[in-house]
């Protein structure tokens, strides 16, 4: 596990943890990412495209879908 010192009160912490065990001041390395995460630019195209691909994939699966309730149909 990857360790640093806080700047604050030089006590070690991980570079994952949010906050600093003895101090509460924030990791700033996880904090910049966090916010990145949630308000990049970037990130929300990201995210759109993926309800774009999630509709193409329901498009394809409608006739697949209307198919087999064809064939249950024709062949009952």
């Amino acid at each position: 596990m990857k360790q640093k010192k806080c700047p604050q009160c030089k006590n070690l912490i991980s570079l994952t943890a949010p906050t600093c065990l003895y101090c509460g001041r924030p990791n700033k390395t996880v904090t910049n990412n966090y916010v990145k995460m949630k308000w990049d630019k970037e990130y929300k195209k990201s995210e759109i495209n993926f309800f774009k691909v999630l509709i193409s994939k329901k498009i394809f699966y409608i006739p697949i879908l209307f198919l087999i309730i064809l064939f249950i149909i024709l062949f009952k």
